[in-house]
């Protein structure tokens, strides 16, 4: 048998690295200090957050702004994406949301997951959760490398071996 070939578990352990830097990389950027929120990449091309909805997420008539919508759909799909890409960061180029209903509080969560593409443009879905499995949110976005490498950023720390 050859030795030449890359045993399937150390392909798992350089993926699931990656997964836990793109978490440390969520947690270290300075808007997520405005949410209790924690991103688990569960697999190749998906990705998960946990929130919770109170009162000072709610606009005027007491319910969920849609700004924490966006920002947590656009965050699952976009690390759902990032899983596929371990050089660069992604961008997101577009983003289309749905409200489908509203939710004064409680928690949440955001599913992302990886639809299409892998050189240039990455397309992903994300959807919001609540405790009672019912969806409150879709968007769909599209992603693109930038030129920035993610092993120059200070939040993407890979796990000490």
């Amino acid at each position: 048998m050859s030795q030449t070939a890359t045993p399937p578990d150390a392909a798992a352990s350089g993926a699931a690295t990656h997964w836990r830097a793109l978490e440390s990389l969520y947690a270290s950027a300075p808007v997520n200090r405005l949410f209790d929120s924690t991103l688990t990449v569960t697999g190749e091309g998906r990705a998960r957050i946990s929130f919770v909805i109170d009162e000072h997420h709610h606009h005027a008539a007491g319910a969920a702004h849609g700004t924490i919508y966006f920002k947590m759909l656009d965050d699952a799909a976009f690390y759902a994406a990032n899983t596929l890409i371990t050089d660069r960061f992604l961008l997101t180029t577009s983003f289309n949301l749905h409200f489908t209903r509203p939710i004064k509080r409680g928690p949440v969560v955001a599913e992302g997951q990886w639809i299409s593409g892998r050189r240039r443009v990455l397309v992903a879905e994300a959807r919001l959760v609540d405790a009672e499995g019912e969806e409150i949110g879709r968007g769909t976005g599209t992603f693109m490398r930038s030129h920035i490498a993610l092993s120059g950023l200070p939040g993407y720390r890979l796990p000490s071996a």
